[in-house]
């Protein structure tokens, strides 16, 4: 018989949890970005993980190859347990002559994108583990 753990791991929950930590480092890179915004040199931060993920879902992706090391590059296909969120420093210079390359309004309208994705991330969780409770106990909802 399976454990609730092991059911939730088979439903969309472990995507939307990945995607809960990299909104949450998303969210400290753009908060990072703001708190510079008056800083000389500073070179703003972004954070990447869509590409990843949208690889790591990706069954048609399936070149074969094994890792004897751990730092070995992956071949083919992530397993979502390898999909981590990366930080850069963005080398641009979106505003020259400027004193850095963070724009207040670009980085306000980001964070606030942000916070959409990661509320619906977290009412999506809460909705699919109550649903799934619902089922363990047989509970109809009438």
């Amino acid at each position: 018989m399976l454990t609730k753990l092991a059911i939730l791991d088979k439903t969309s929950i472990p995507v939307a949890s990945k995607g809960l930590d990299a909104y949450t480092h998303r969210g400290r890179a753009i908060a990072n970005n703001i708190a510079n915004v008056s800083t000389p040199g500073y070179r703003r931060i972004e954070v990447s993980f869509e590409d990843q993920l949208r690889r790591a879902l990706d069954k048609e992706l399936n070149l074969p190859g094994k890792r004897t090391d751990n730092n070995h590059f992956f071949l083919g296909r992530k397993e979502l347990d390898h999909v981590k969120s990366e930080g850069y420093r963005v080398e641009d210079q979106t505003n020259p002559g400027e004193i850095n390359n963070v724009d207040i309004d670009i980085e306000m309208a980001k964070l606030a994108e942000n916070e959409i994705a990661f509320n619906f991330a977290t009412v999506f969780i809460r909705d699919r583990n109550s649903t799934i409770g619902e089922a363990i106990k047989g509970d109809r909802g009438g």
